[in-house]
């Protein structure tokens, strides 16, 4: 497919690559290519599927792909994949289990498995840096609640330290705390190393509402790290855009939230938005320029629903996928990836299937002009 779309935005730099992304104002997406994994491909005994964030390695030439099973497959694990940008068929190179802090691999069970979400290459360290959703299971038979957490490895996948969480992020079981499967989806650096922003999917049962069809009420916060501390030093309030379309039945499930994240500069995201809705075959994907300058730090304040003494960030946005008019499933992930033939830099997008027949696990290729 080659269509071309306005994407407005001014990039600062590539935050996993090295190289910096520079554009003029204004400039065109245009799609090169899409993708199609098939269903149930497996690789080194294997089923790939639920890739659920993506990353790429410029002085590789690789591409990091976590997967999102919790051990019930196979054990938790990321891929290693080689992804052409002039669409040739995606080929894994390797799988790597992801550890527990005992070198383990991490067992299947809602109680130790993680729920892998995003992962991104540091070229500083030339580590791995991953997240998981955590747990939150509360009914009359059981309870399990699991934070969400952030962890790092080395590439040949050994355990290597953690970072901490704020309190505000340990799953509770009361009407408080993170919702389940709502916690970190996004993380990325600042291209000088110095920081990590981790985005939370969902409002936090305190913040207030899920996103809905007509409101814009729904609040998330994206928390920055300093990276030699391994600390939470800030967090700001980012105000989710509504759920996309009315699902079928009208009282069944839909959801809103942020699956990815990129980071362009230390006050400038981009911020990818997933809108689903039961009984509607495409997921609505948006792309917003996100503005940090001038947000609060909200760390202090326990509830963004009550407390609403503050600025939040300033999100522009840029893109919606609903222009490629073609099927598009549930995509998670993104990342800068190598210059084109022509000098520009590409997009690569992936979606999770949810290791689901009926649905499929898609990259996307784009051009930045």
């Amino acid at each position: 497919m080659r269509k071309y779309l306005l994407f407005s935005l001014l990039f600062a730099a590539c935050s996993t690559s090295r190289h910096p992304v520079n554009t003029s104002d204004v400039s065109q997406l245009r799609l090169l290519h899409k993708l199609i994994v098939p269903y149930n491909t497996t690789f080194n005994g294997t089923t790939v599927g639920g890739l659920s964030g993506i990353d790429y390695d410029s002085a590789r030439n690789v591409y990091y792909l976590i997967c999102d099973d919790r051990s019930e497959h196979e054990a938790a694990r990321y891929y290693t994949a080689r992804v052409p940008v002039n669409g040739e068929p995606v080929t894994f190179t390797a799988v790597t289990t992801l550890p527990m802090r005992d070198g383990q691999p991490f067992p299947a069970g809602k109680n130790l498995a993680p729920d892998p979400e995003a992962m991104r290459y540091n070229p500083n360290t030339g580590h791995l840096v991953w997240s998981s959703e955590g747990e939150r299971i509360v009914n009359a038979k059981d309870t399990i609640l699991k934070d969400p957490a952030v962890y790092e490895i080395s590439r040949d996948g050994h355990f290597l330290d953690t970072f901490s969480i704020p309190s505000q992020m340990h799953m509770q079981a009361g009407s408080n705390g993170p919702r389940r499967n709502g916690t970190f989806e996004g993380l990325g650096f600042t291209p000088d190393g110095k920081y990590m922003f981790v985005s939370v999917e969902e409002p936090r049962y305190e913040d207030g509402p899920r996103a809905g069809l007509k409101d814009t009420t729904a609040w998330i916060r994206i928390i920055k790290y300093d990276l030699q501390t391994r600390q939470a030093i800030a967090q700001f309030a980012y105000k989710l855009a509504p759920v996309a379309a009315a699902p079928v039945p009208p009282d069944s499930f839909a959801i809103n939230g942020i699956p990815d994240i990129l980071v362009l500069s230390e006050n400038q995201l981009l911020i990818m938005e997933r809108s689903f809705s039961t009984g509607v075959k495409n997921c609505t994907i948006r792309l917003y320029k996100a503005d940090l300058s001038h947000a609060t730090n909200v760390s202090a304040i326990q509830s963004l629903q009550t407390d609403t003494h503050f600025t939040p960030v300033v999100k522009k946005p840029l893109f919606n996928f609903q222009s490629l008019q073609t099927y598009v499933d549930n995509v998670e992930g993104m990342t800068f990836g190598p210059r084109l033939p022509n000098g520009h830099r590409s997009l690569i997008c992936v979606a999770d299937n949810n290791f689901s027949n009926k649905e499929e696990t898609q990259f996307y290729i784009f051009d930045i002009e």
